[in-house]
């Protein structure tokens, strides 16, 4: 197991040596493929995964193809948040939307971690708290924000969590993550082309003017953001 504090998980390399003392036997490297589940709704949660690249999807599912994202997590963040506040499954499904890899530990091992140490468990608590005002923001944006505001802000979302500039994010994701239908991500893509902020293509967008995103988002971008570095350290940079 490599040191965590050279981890590229956010949460894990600023964890105090005592707790990644603890954490780090108990983790396993793993691979993040495209569609990987991580957790399905009102099923017992059986691994906390910790990204170190990639990004997964927190979904929404209402029935009869109604599906939204409500959250989004990369290598500044954990899944298993229910395990952190005490129950063992969500009604959320998470799955990774762009692939990478990370580390994993089993959720009873994860219990034990955190009821050893209480220091542990009120830091991932942090996190907790900080994803909460991400999908509060989430919730939002999908009611008083126009669909490129909603666009941007999403953009900017993954961008924090990938090196590089390139998304390689498809038009039938992107659907889902924004709760509309694949025609209507096409206008809102095309709209922020012509604006010069992005360059989309077949299964990809390119990040040309993150300034010129953040002003289109008009708000919907930053507020989460601030508040995850006040609390745990910049969601973009190690």
């Amino acid at each position: 197991m490599k040191d965590l504090a050279h981890s590229s998980n956010r949460i894990l390399s600023r964890l105090c040596a005592t707790d990644a003392a603890l954490l780090g036997p108990a983790l396993t490297a793993v691979d993040l493929p495209l569609r990987r589940q991580l957790e399905a709704p009102s099923t017992p949660i059986e691994h906390v995964y910790f990204p170190e690249s990639g990004i997964a999807s927190v979904v929404a599912e209402g029935g009869d193809d109604r599906t939204i994202e409500v959250g989004l997590i990369g290598r500044e963040g954990m899944t298993g948040l229910p395990i952190v506040m005490g129950t063992d499954r969500t009604l959320h499904r998470t799955y990774i939307q762009c692939a990478g890899s990370g580390l994993r530990i089993s959720s009873d091992h994860f219990r034990d971690a955190m009821h050893e140490r209480p220091s542990l468990h009120q830091r991932l608590l942090l996190y907790c708290h900080v994803f909460l005002m991400q999908t509060g923001y989430t919730a939002m944006a999908n009611g008083r924000s126009k669909l490129e505001e909603r666009l941007a802000r999403w953009i900017l979302m993954a961008h924090d969590r990938i090196d590089g500039d390139a998304l390689p994010l498809t038009h039938e994701f992107l659907a889902i993550m924004l709760g509309v239908r694949r025609p209507g991500v096409t206008v809102a893509l095309n709209s922020l082309q012509e604006l010069g902020v992005i360059q989309a293509s077949r299964g990809s967008i390119l990040v040309i003017d993150r300034k010129g995103l953040e002003q289109l988002s008009d708000g919907a971008y930053g507020a989460p953001e601030a508040e995850f570095s006040r609390l745990l350290g910049s969601v973009g940079s190690a």
